[in-house]
């Protein structure tokens, strides 16, 4: 299967078929699977809606430049094109979706935003390396960081939990955020912000996630900690807890069977698209949140509240 490249108003056409208007529980996919984690989003059905239209930036973020890690797909894709909306220059590195990681270059470009693919392993220090080094000789700056990528195993018992896996999902979602972060910190200057992916379930600890729980526990820590270690240099640290969205992620994690009940344990009763947790990544890159470090931001229908 290929990627249309129609970025007309056709895709809008298509958006706009799929319906946001949820008077009661409604899925936002139907079965299916996919070998592999983190997953590939051009395989998906639906195909996850990750640019709202009707958002029109203004200039939040204009000449700042931001890695995303993950951003080839789902929610770093999302962050990516409002970053691009509001001004930003964007930074993707990513493990091997290069299809994907296609696709969000060109329609970064077709908004006219400027855009970098590195493909590479964020769980091998020297990559970390080699991204600051690529975005300084591009750019010559960093503002924004956003530690994005991460990936999820459902098993049913902490037994089923291998030693392999368990060190695989703590490397890809808690060392590489740290490898990446300790590189960064240095180009960074008063005003900048880090934004770390933590999720809902590091709050009510879904029992089939056990290792992958523990990895967004340890980022919650991780994002106060730094804040407080950073708060007098004016660089601000924080997190967002999404809920479920419709990523590469969640076909790539569950049995197919669970797939329609994504998010019907929220209030609002449903998932989310990953254009729904755009402006959250905004407002903590820009000055609107120039007073908000150490905080975990909570997008997941109502899920959890606290």
């Amino acid at each position: 299967m290929k990627i249309d490249y129609n970025f007309g108003n056709e895709y809008y056409k298509f958006l706009n078929g799929i319906g946001l208007q949820i008077k009661e529980y409604e899925i936002l996919a139907p079965e299916q699977s996919q070998e592999g984690q983190p997953g590939l989003e051009y395989l998906m059905n639906p195909l996850p809606i990750f640019d709202d239209e009707n958002y029109k930036g203004s200039g939040k973020l204009k000449d700042k430049v931001a890695i995303i890690t993950g951003a080839d797909s789902g929610l770093g894709r999302a962050a990516a094109i409002a970053f691009v909306k509001e001004g930003a220059k964007v930074v993707i590195p990513y493990y091997n979706e290069h299809e994907d990681a296609e696709f969000t270059k060109k329609y970064i470009e077709n908004l006219g935003g400027e855009c970098i693919l590195l493909p590479g392993d964020i769980t091998i220090p020297e990559f970390s390396k080699e991204i600051v080094k690529k975005t300084i000789e591009r750019f010559g700056k960093i503002d924004v960081l956003v530690n994005n990528a991460g990936v999820q195993y459902q098993q049913d018992s902490l037994e089923d939990v291998s030693m392999e896996q368990f060190d695989w999902t703590m490397k890809v979602n808690v060392y590489g955020m740290y490898y990446l972060t300790k590189e960064v910190l240095p180009f960074l200057k008063p005003g900048a912000s880090i934004i770390n992916l933590s999720s809902v379930t590091a709050f009510y600890g879904d029992p089939q996630l056990i290792d992958y729980v523990a990895t967004k526990g340890a980022i919650v820590g991780f994002t106060r900690a730094l804040a407080r270690n950073l708060a007098l240099k004016n660089i601000r640290v924080n997190a967002i807890a999404p809920g479920f969205y419709w990523t590469p992620l969640q076909p790539g994690c569950w049995q197919k069977e669970k797939i329609p009940t994504l998010g019907a344990e929220a209030a609002m009763a449903r998932g989310a698209m990953p254009y729904e947790l755009a402006p959250t990544f905004v407002f903590l890159a820009s000055d609107d949140s120039s007073y908000v470090t150490g905080q975990v931001i909570h997008n997941n229908g109502g899920q959890v509240m606290s």
